[in-house]
């Protein structure tokens, strides 16, 4: 190739509109390869959950998972965190706009998975301060984003 050749198919892909669908399509390719990573993510948090269930059980004979219920229940959030974040994805790749209400549900249930394997011997009163703070704030904003979408159906 010869440099104006060259320089033609810079200035080619430099205009507006062809930059922007060169930037579309790369967005479409990362999302797709992080939802296939988020699908490997959960299918491994599901196996991880399974396996531990399947060994307390199989080795305790008193009190089933009286100790781990707390595992339990985070290892369930974990599942479930991931399953909203392939849910945004899906929703980025569907309509190409970020699911604000979306983000914050899911930003809920990971507090609220902080929150349940919370071990209070070993956090600060500030520790829970500042979760009470961030529970208070995202559940302003769900509330604000939940009275928008209403107001705009």
């Amino acid at each position: 190739m010869d440099f104006k050749k060259i320089l033609q198919k810079i200035i080619y892909y430099t205009k507006d509109e062809n930059f922007l669908h060169i930037i579309e399509t790369l967005e479409a390719i990362v999302s797709k390869f992080l939802s296939l990573v988020m699908i490997v993510v959960i299918i491994t948090s599901v196996f991880d959950l399974v396996i531990y269930l399947s060994r307390e059980l199989l080795t305790q004979s008193e009190h089933i998972l009286k100790d781990k219920i707390f595992v339990v229940f985070g290892l369930f959030l974990n599942v479930l965190i991931a399953l909203e974040i392939l849910e945004n994805i899906t929703a980025y790749l569907k309509k190409h706009v970020v699911h604000v209400e979306l983000v914050i549900v899911t930003s809920l249930i990971a507090v609220a998975r902080k929150i349940i394997i919370l071990d209070l011997e070993k956090k600060t009163a500030l520790d829970l301060i500042g979760l009470a703070i961030a529970i208070f704030a995202l559940s302003i904003s769900y509330l604000i984003i939940r009275q928008t979408t209403n107001r705009n159906e």
